[in-house]
Formats: C-alpha cells, structure tokens, sequence
C-alpha cells in the first residue's frame, strides 16, 4: 500500500503581500505566513506603524518589507504590484466601517465604506491576479461573518461583505484555469484594538457572546490558521468559498 502526502502548510520561497498589515489581523496573517516560510511584504497606510510591525518581524527572523499604501488608490496599488514582481500569495485584511441605523446612512459614509471594502478589494485583487497569471497563487480576502447574515446598525457594512463574497465566487471561475485560487475568510468578532470600544459596552458585548456558540469571542490567533491553510497547498482544491471563523454564529 503506498500511503498518501499531507499536504505541506510550508510556504518557503513563495512570496506574499497583506494589505491592512500594521495592526490586528492583518499582522496576525502576515506573523503566519511569514512563520511559515514566506517572503512577506506588509502594506498599511500609516508609516509608523507599518515600520514598528516590520521591524518585529524581521526581528524574530523571518523576511519581511514594509510598503506604504492607500488601498483605494487604484493607481498606487498597480505601481506597488509592478514593483513587488511576481506574488504568491495576497491577503487584503484592509477595510472599513461605520456603523448605524439604516436609517441615517449618509451618502459620504456610504462611499467611503464602499470604497475600501468593494472597490479597492476588487482592484487589488485585479492587480495581483494579474502578477500570478504565470504560476497561479492564492488571494484571500478577509471578508465577515456579516457577509452570510445581517446585523443591526450594519446595513452598509452587510451589503459591502455580501459583494465582496460575490466577487470572490465571480473570480475564481474566471481565474481557475491560471490555478489563482480566490476565498474569503469570514471572522467574527475578533477582539482588536479597534474593536475594544464594542467589546467594552456591556450590552454589545452580551448580544456578541449570545450569538457565538463557543464558550469565548474571537481573537486574531484564530484568523491565523486559516489564513495559513487557504494560502498554502493544504487547500489546493479550494475556491470560490468562504471559510468561516464565526464560533458557530451562522449555524442557526
């Protein structure tokens, strides 16, 4: 009997850019791929952060570079993208939110979530596809349990995840035959310092914890295992889906 290869989670020498890399889970997937093996260049519009989440991954001795970028540049996004030649691996943790009634949605709110989360999402994800027509690679795009379900005050931000699970499914068909994979991650209520505010409201933070099934919230450590697995060859036969991070959320 000759018994099947695991598939490797490694990722040495392949090549991988996290957009939103400074902070949160962005740096959480950029710590995993680059722990795993990969060259890992992280992009974030500020510059000091960026420099200080860097340096302390390159000082655990792993290889990575920092680059400066606003993702709703379209125009900066293919300048980095020619740049940084060919790559792996992208994944876009960029992204935004303004939360409220439905009711009081104002059109510049509107835009500028929309701008990030759908718009920029999609052009980034053009660019390198485009930089991995020669030797396939995977695009992960981390995406919200809100994309499957809705959630008060969440109207604009359900709508913009929705697409970006539409697109994702759009993109891997037309880019399957180059061996592009692309998937979302679709995270909870991950416990960031963006998130401590919500986190710190007793009623919000019971209405989270109703609806999670395990016996705990989520946290960036969770996002890093999947985004390892959806970027390696453990997953190679996975495309067009979603995987959810969601503690059992949209179980019901």
């Amino acid at each position: 009997m000759t018994l099947p290869n695991t598939p490797s989670f490694r990722l040495d020498g392949k090549r991988a850019l996290v957009a939103g890399a400074s902070r949160g889970i962005g740096l959480g997937c950029a710590v995993a791929l680059a722990e795993a093996g990969a060259e890992v260049i992280l992009a974030a519009r500020g510059r000091e952060a960026l420099d200080k989440a860097t340096g302390d991954l390159v000082a655990a001795g792993w290889t990575a570079s920092g680059a400066v970028l606003d993702v709703t540049d379209p125009d900066r996004v293919r300048d980095l993208l020619e740049e940084i030649g060919p790559l792996d691996v992208l994944v876009n943790s960029a992204g935004l939110a303004r939360h409220g009634p439905a009711l009081e949605t104002e059109p510049r709110d509107f835009d500028a979530v929309c701008a990030v989360n759908i718009r920029a999402a999609y052009f980034l994800a053009q660019c390198a596809a485009r930089h991995m027509q020669e030797r396939g690679g995977s695009i992960i795009q981390i995406s919200s349990q809100m994309g499957h379900v809705g959630g008060p005050d969440r109207a604009v931000y359900c709508a913009t995840k929705h697409a970006v699970e539409g697109m994702t499914k759009a993109m891997a068909i037309e880019w399957g035959p180059q061996n592009i994979r692309v998937n979302t991650i679709c995270p909870t209520f991950i416990l960031t310092d963006l998130t401590r505010a919500t986190f710190d409201d007793p009623q919000k933070r019971a209405w989270i914890e109703s609806k999670i099934k395990l016996p705990r919230v989520g946290k960036v450590e969770d996002i890093m295992g999947p985004c390892l697995f959806l970027a390696s060859e453990a997953s190679a036969m996975v495309t067009g889906t979603s995987l959810l991070v969601d503690g059992g959320w949209t179980a019901e």
